[in-house]
């Protein structure tokens, strides 16, 4: 299963054991991760799962598909070169060992 690592706005890290399939999202959301929201419950009609994406690997992530890049612009200081929705990252194995920052706050 890959380990993804959450970074809590106030350094606190999460690494987690999420299992091929799921959002990253769901992963945090099912470990109660503090500060992914997740109001839209993985829709992608909202920005509370935002994080930003260590720069070591945004290139290894799939691009944001038109409708993740629109609902970003409603996310709390997002940042183009590194801001993802979490609902829309899917977990494989290639992932093992994703580090994502939470923001301050959601949107």
């Amino acid at each position: 299963m890959p380990k993804i690592v959450y970074i809590e706005h106030n350094g606190k890290q999460h690494v987690l054991d999420i299992p091929n399939g799921l959002s990253v999202m769901e992963g945090a959301r099912d470990n109660g991760i503090p500060g992914i929201e997740a109001d839209c419950g993985g829709a992608c009609a909202c920005s509370t799962c935002h994080v930003y994406v260590h720069p070591d690997w945004v290139s290894k992530l799939p691009p944001a598909e038109m409708m993740e890049q629109d609902m970003l612009e409603f996310a709390h200081e997002p940042n183009a070169s590194c801001s993802r929705l979490t609902c829309q990252i899917k977990v494989t194995d290639a992932l093992d060992g994703l580090i994502l920052t939470i923001p301050e706050k959601q949107a």
